[in-house]
């Protein structure tokens, strides 16, 4: 009998890759509120946004000022939802990322995430939430530069951003630029009722 009959390879385990760590929730509404914040001082708003659009503005103000991240971003989900009505005026790019996202119906696989696995498909979203990041933090600094808010400690900490997200995925050097940048210019903001003084939710301390 001429030697032993095939047999595949034995197979190895591999170690799945750890997927990236979820940023903590005060991060998650920082990196929203100040964005949201300047969408609501755009010109788009002629008389100013509506009680509709401030009411959850500032209850996420309200909530992240007295550490209540959760509420926070439940509030700022809300004010992403009324932002996709159709009644408002439409805003201009990249401020339309804060709408709550309404995809056309579309089949499975063609979703160009379909093929993925789940740790590709974090890595994939990971990355457009750092795109989209950086298109807001552009759009913020330079909103806040033509309405004399002090923008000149914020655009290195900009370019560091933009150069970290040069190599692929979402190096850490990222968000420890772009964390910074909405953490110093959230105190520097007006408050978007127009003639109001309401102070502007403090940074928090982990920022």
């Amino acid at each position: 009998m001429p030697g032993a009959p095939n047999r595949p390879p034995e197979r190895t385990e591999e170690t799945p890759p750890v997927p990236p760590a979820a940023a903590p929730p005060d991060r998650l509404a920082l990196r929203r509120i100040v964005p949201s914040q300047v969408a609501l001082l755009l010109d788009s708003w002629k008389a100013g946004p509506g009680p509709e659009l401030l009411g959850p503005f500032e209850k996420a103000e309200a909530a992240y000022r007295s550490a209540d991240y959760a509420a926070a971003l439940s509030a700022l989900d809300l004010l992403s939802i009324r932002l996709a009505e159709p009644r408002w005026p439409s805003l201009p790019a990249p401020f339309k990322a804060l709408r709550v996202p309404i995809p056309a119906p579309m089949p499975p696989h063609w979703n160009p995430e379909h093929g993925l696995s789940a740790t590709d498909r974090e890595g994939v979203r990971a990355r457009r939430a750092a795109e989209e990041q950086l298109a807001l933090a552009d759009g913020a600094v330079a909103w806040a530069g033509g309405h004399a808010v002090r923008t000149d400690d914020l655009r290195p900490r900009l370019e560091a951003a933009r150069s970290a997200l040069s190599t692929p995925g979402v190096p850490p050097a990222f968000y420890a630029a772009i964390d910074p940048l909405w953490s110093d210019l959230l105190g520097r903001l007006p408050h978007p009722r127009r003639g109001a003084s309401a102070p502007a939710a403090e940074p928090s301390s982990e920022a």
